[in-house]
């Protein structure tokens, strides 16, 4: 059996039994039975399952590591966090959250006036708001009106004009007022690609001289009472815990001083998001380099330190880690819709009474090819088929040298993983370039992970069934798109073997695992493929399958798509149902064309069969 890494970075969300992939909480439900419950429904394409149990989970761990360290250390502040929404604004994911977390001091994040919104009817009256990101007076105002129907906001400050504007409005609105944060600009960077929110060049947060004068326009507005909060953030998918340390003790610092300014209603400390997942499926490659644990005793251990030698009390600790919370609660699942090496069969090799000698030669190495010689062989079949390719582009050989060239040299590189398949893959991965199958997915990795082809985010991948058979075929991956950065390739560093199966006999199904972390908020429509049909998995003692399925949504239609790009989707119908009449069919035929037409359009883009 092949666990595709399951033990790095499911975190036990998920197992393997029986040779399928099961979620592995209450009833332990297999995907694959999911996925034919909801396609036996008529459900076609990609989909993407929620998981809410797994969205409580998350909270649960990051709360309790953190009133862990408080209790361990003795510490005297509070722990407290938001969801930025910027991580996922799909309401089937904000909704639950928000629930789930009724209970606790859990808020959410906004970073645009349309996420105020969001935040502003959604989060509990008892947990925070913190704002981010560049305001304008209409957004500050908002902020304002959001202190008045009593939520706990804060307006986190970028720049010294915004403090300014919030000093206006607060001279023309009735209290409560807004809480104020000022978000350091901190020397201290952090990791890998999103690096450059930290440090000194950062696109946000104020300088030391901004934050003295920052200080100066708060104690003359008489506003300084409000300033409540000093926010950092060195990056997202923190890999390594030495950057954050570093950071959290120039933040302590500057905590400290400020108070020691007079600043004496400055009571928290929010160190931003970067708490990083662990998405890797191949042993000593992980994203990060420490644990949940580890993260919060840091964070506890080193405020406490800075506050005890500083004399100043412990700050109330805020987090707004967005990836850590949501990446688990999604799956995409897709189905494979063809392997492009399965048309080479015996049935397609056409030879002739007399062949060319590399040809002849290839035919008498696949009929003699054995476990002893087969890695010999393929280097000699690869060999001839160069050299047959070359002697096409001269002339010397026909098209039907050609196909007979490319079938016999495909029938024995399946030969040679037949014969190879119980051996070391590393026998394999030396021939990996010219072995690896192409998987066509019904999906768009555009729309569905375009942190891969825009960052080369790696998402943990594995088939939902014959996990009990070992895989052989070296695996590139292809989606729909006419695009060819739509494919995520065969890597030999990270190696995907997947099954050879005929999928035209039985279905066969990947599942793309931590992608409920911006996947979904940054997709885009390339070739106008949309969001997958979605739904959750609701986990129900009282059902007989132990779940429900719930929330169900339908990948928007053709005509949706095109009504949301602003196209006149009634001028459109109009056009092409005039084409029909203008046809030279006859009256019946119009009327089926016609209606066949307009099925289409009620129905999503994804592909529903594969022609071959």
């Amino acid at each position: 059996m092949v666990d595709y890494g399951i033990k790095f970075w499911s975190n036990d969300d998920f197992i393997i039994e029986d040779g399928v992939v099961k979620v592995n909480f209450k009833s332990k439900p297999a995907l694959i039975d999911i996925v034919k419950e909801v396609r036996e429904s008529g459900y076609r394409g990609p989909l993407l399952i929620r998981f809410p149990h797994l969205i409580d989970n998350q909270i649960t761990k990051i709360f309790d590591a953190f009133e862990t360290s408080i209790s361990e250390y003795g510490y005297t502040g509070e722990f407290k966090a938001v969801f930025p929404l910027k991580v996922n604004q799909m309401p089937n994911f904000v909704l639950p959250l928000v629930e789930l977390s009724r209970d606790r001091i859990y808020g959410l994040e906004a970073g645009s006036k349309s996420e105020l919104i969001v935040a502003m009817a959604y989060t509990n009256m008892k947990s925070p708001i913190t704002v981010n990101g560049f305001k304008d007076r209409e957004m500050i105002s908002l902020g304002f009106i959001a202190a008045n129907m009593g939520h706990n906001i804060t307006l986190t400050i970028e720049g010294l004009n915004e403090l300014k504007t919030i000093i206006e409005v607060a001279s023309e609105m009735c209290e409560p007022y807004p809480n104020i944060g000022l978000r350091i600009r901190l020397h201290s960077v952090g990791t890998g690609i999103w690096a450059k929110s930290g440090g000194i060049n950062s696109k946000f947060g104020l300088t030391s001289t901004e934050l003295l004068e920052a200080m100066k326009m708060l104690e003359k507005s008489k506003l300084l009472h409000k300033f409540t909060m000093i926010h950092f953030h060195i990056g997202s998918q923190i890999s390594d815990i030495s950057p954050l340390k570093k950071a959290i003790r120039e933040v302590g610092n500057i905590y400290a001083e400020l108070r020691k300014m007079g600043a004496s209603n400055l009571k928290a400390v929010n160190i931003g998001g970067g708490l990083a997942v662990e998405y890797t499926q191949h042993e000593n490659q992980n994203c990060k380099n420490y644990t949940l644990n580890e993260f919060s005793s840091n964070v506890v251990f080193s405020l406490k330190e800075i506050a005890s030698n500083k004399k100043e009390p412990e700050p109330d600790i805020f987090i707004e880690s967005g990836r850590f919370i949501s990446a688990s609660h999604a799956v995409l699942v897709t189905p494979v819709l063809e392997l492009f090496s399965q048309e080479y069969d015996e049935a397609a090799l056409h030879l002739k009474d007399s062949n060319p000698p590399l040809i002849a030669e290839l035919h008498e190495i696949y009929n003699t090819i054995n476990e002893k010689n087969a890695i010999e062989f393929l280097h000699d079949s690869l060999d001839n088929m160069e050299s047959l390719l070359t002697l096409f582009d001269l002339g010397y050989i026909d098209l039907q040298d050609r196909s007979n060239t490319e079938v016999l040299v495909h029938l024995i590189i399946k030969k040679v993983i037949k014969l190879l398949k119980y051996k070391n893959h590393n026998e394999i991965l030396k021939i990996q370039k010219s072995v690896q199958e192409r998987y066509l997915l019904n999906c768009s990795f555009f729309q569905s992970l375009p942190d891969y082809w825009g960052l080369k985010q790696h998402f943990p991948v594995m088939p939902l069934n014959r996990l009990e058979r070992r895989p052989t075929r070296a695996a590139s991956l292809w989606d729909i798109t006419c695009d060819s950065d739509g494919e995520i390739s065969f890597d030999p560093q990270m190696p995907l073997f997947l099954h050879d199966v005929d999928v035209s006999k039985e279905e066969y199904f990947l599942g793309f695992f931590l992608v409920g972390a911006y996947q979904e908020v940054l997709g885009m429509r390339h070739n106008l493929f949309t969001h997958p049909t979605e739904f959750s998995v609701i986990f129900d003692d009282d059902s007989n399958k132990g779940y429900e399925i719930s929330n169900l949504l339908e990948a928007q239609t053709i005509v949706d798509v095109l009504d949301d790009l602003d196209y006149d989707t009634k001028d459109i119908e109009r056009i092409l149902k005039q084409h029909i009449e203008d046809s030279n069919l006859d009256s019946e035929s119009k009327k089926i064309v016609l209606g066949k037409l307009y099925v289409m359009l009620s129905e999503n883009g994804y592909l529903r069969t594969i022609m071959r």
